[in-house]
Order: structure tokens, then C-alpha cells, then sequence
């Protein structure tokens, strides 16, 4: 693990003790532990994406403002949800925020979780012909589009009156390092060892759609191994980056004890169903500095990764995350080999 950052779903509701009552309250408030973070070294911040919910769900807009009111910090995403993206719209946001934030993002995206709404992409105006259940046919393909339209491929034949007869046009703008930032979302055997022959960097998060029996950070371990292989073999030679997420909570005040005290006595993964798949759901730590810092040793998956995503529970409002990110950084993190951003962007392990 070289760096970590923050992974908010980006939750709000007017029920008693939420701190994000509204939307904007959210918005703002990402904005804000966002520009905390990137005072105290924190190498990223990320948004869940959702829709038909009350949580965060258009991320564009809040990733520019995050970039905008930054100077260190990664931005990103954690995931978009492809099924409901138009694929060329999408890559030219994107490109757009790769400029404006001059690279500093890590744009999370896979078919996405399963949603409120039933095959609520449909409503948004697209629909999988193949998979109509799951829209994971349409998710890839519209990937595959939008990958074509980032590397400049010219995919709209122009107006012969406008630019001559014969031409094809590529999208506007184009950011020359885009791609180094784009992230597949991956949750199984089969996705990371895609995602590697695509050359693309890979997430992991809490979950993995498999149940073996063996432990949930064993399971992810060979998930990151089978990425690096697939990307080898495939011909690539750069260094790929691979991120994971947790729910990790260093108890150093009464406070802590109170919100999280009792998760330090659940020291076990769970297992369950999402989307139909048998699954193996990650654990929670939280523990004095010192434990958890054994904990983390010991998880596997954490230490092959270059990149650690911590969830927060946003709806706890801007002071309380900050202070759940300062604990971290001052007694966890240096001992997991953490390089704050202050030394500069974020590097992946050559394969």
C-alpha cells in the first residue's frame, strides 16, 4: 500500500443525526472533506454513484468542483454505473475533467450495482436486448464505445458542406492521458482478468461475487494477481494501478468508541446474494491504531494494492470524517508503507 484516500457514497436524508439533510448539504460537504483531505496528505477522493436514491448520483459536476478547489488530491469515481452513460457524452466529460483537473483523477467504472429501479437505464432511454435483466451486455459495449472515442477514433462522418466529403470526426476535447485514468470496476475472476488484457487500472471494492470459503481478502488477492497476469500476458507494459476498499475506523477518542466501538467485536466476513451471485462481503475494522495496523498487515489484498479506499460514513458531516482521516494518516498509515500526495501523484507496480 503506498496511498489511500476516501470513498463516500454520498447518503442524505432529514432523519434525526444526519448532518446531510439535503442534496446540497451533500455536495458541499464532499467538496469540503475533499479539500480537507488534500490538506492532510490524502491521495484520493471518490463518489459512490447511484440513481433512482438519495444519494450521489451525476458526479461530473461535483468532480470538477473537487478538482477546482484542490491542489494534490486524485478525484474520482467508485462507480459509474455504464448502463445508463451515453458512451460519447461521457468521454467527452471526461476528457473535460482530465483538463481541468490536469490529470488528477481516477474514474471508476464497471455495469454498476444493482439499483432501486428495475432496469431503471431503461427510463434514462437504453435497454440490453441480450441481458435485459442485468444490462451487462449494454454496459460493455458502451465501454467499448467510449474507449474508441478517448483513444481518438473518429466515430461521426462529417458534413460534407462543414469539413469536406470524406471525412470522420473524433469527439472534442481529447486529454492525451485519459486512458492512464480510467478504471474498471471488478468484482470477480472473470472482470479482473479483463480488465488486465485491457490495459485499464482495476477497483476493487467490498465485495467479491464469489463464496469459496476462503477469506474475503484472499479472494481479492487473486483477483489483483490474475489483473496483473492478464495485463502481462496481453502485451502491456506499463505500471497499472489496483485499488481496494474498506471500512476502517482507528478508535483514538470517545467519540470513535461510541460510533464504532461495537464493530471491533465483528471480526468475520459475511456472505450473502447481490445481483444473484453468492458473494463474499468484506469485514469492518476497527480497532486501537496499533491492532489495526496488524489487521491491515495481515490483509492481503490491502498490501498488494498501491491504493487503499476508505468509506466514510458521510452522513456523520465534515468534521468527524476529517478526523477519521487525520487519525489514519498520523497513526496507521506510515506503517503500511503510506506516501502522502504531498510527494507527488500516485504510482502503480510495473508488471
Amino acid at each position: 500500500m503506498k496511498a489511500f484516500g476516501f470513498l463516500s457514497f454520498g447518503h442524505y436524508a432529514d432523519v434525526p443525526g444526519s448532518a446531510t439533510r439535503t442534496a446540497g448539504d451533500m455536495l458541499k460537504q464532499t467538496i469540503e472533506i475533499a479539500e480537507g483531505a488534500d490538506e492532510i496528505g490524502v491521495n484520493g477522493a471518490a463518489v459512490r454513484v447511484h440513481h433512482w436514491a438519495r444519494q450521489a448520483a451525476s458526479p461530473m459536476p461535483l468532480l470538477a468542483a473537487m478538482a477546482a478547489r484542490t491542489k494534490r488530491i486524485e478525484v474520482g469515481t467508485g462507480v459509474i454505473d455504464m448502463r445508463y452513460e451515453n458512451p460519447l457524452q461521457f468521454a467527452e466529460e471526461a476528457a473535460a475533467l482530465d483538463l481541468i483537473a490536469d490529470g488528477r483523477i481516477a474514474l471508476g467504472v464497471s455495469r454498476g450495482s444493482p439499483e432501486t429501479a428495475l432496469r431503471g437505464y431503461e427510463a434514462f432511454g437504453f435497454r440490453d436486448e441480450e441481458d435485459p435483466e442485468r444490462g451487462s451486455v449494454l454496459a460493455r459495449e458502451k465501454f467499448d464505445i467510449f474507449l474508441r472515442a478517448i483513444d481518438g477514433e473518429r466515430l461521426a462522418q462529417g458534413d460534407p458542406r462543414m469539413v469536406g466529403a470524406g471525412h470522420y470526426l473524433a469527439i472534442e476535447p481529447q486529454s492525451p492521458t485519459l486512458r492512464d485514468h480510467i478504471w474498471w470496476g471488478s468484482g470477480s475472476r472473470a472482470t479482473a482478468e479483463e480488465t488486465g488484457r485491457k490495459g485499464l487500472n482495476m477497483m476493487s471494492s467490498t465485495l467479491v461475487t464469489e463464496a469459496t470459503g476462503q477469506p474475503f481478502h484472499e479472494l481479492q488477492r487473486e483477483q489483483i494477481e490474475l489483473f496483473r497476469s492478464a495485463y502481462k500476458e496481453a502485451g502491456h507494459t506499463g505500471a497499472p494501478r489496483v485499488s481496494v476498499s474498506r471500512s476502517v475506523f482507528p478508535l483514538i477518542s470517545d467519540m470513535d468508541r461510541a460510533y464504532f466501538g461495537l464493530r471491533s467485536e465483528e471480526n468475520g466476513d459475511q456472505i450473502g446474494i447481490i445481483d444473484g451471485f453468492r458473494s463474499t462481503f468484506g469485514k469492518t475494522y476497527a480497532a486501537e491504531p496499533d491492532v489495526l495496523i496488524e489487521q491491515l498487515k495481515n490483509d492481503e489484498a490491502v498490501m498488494a494494492a498501491d491504493t487503499l479506499m476508505l468509506t466514510i460514513p458521510n452522513q456523520l458531516g465534515v468534521d468527524y470524517n476529517l478526523h477519521v482521516l487525520q487519525a489514519f494518516a498520523e497513526h496507521v498509515a506510515p506503517a503500511l508503507g503510506w506516501k502522502p500526495n504531498t510527494e507527488g501523484p500516485v504510482q502503480g507496480d510495473p508488471v
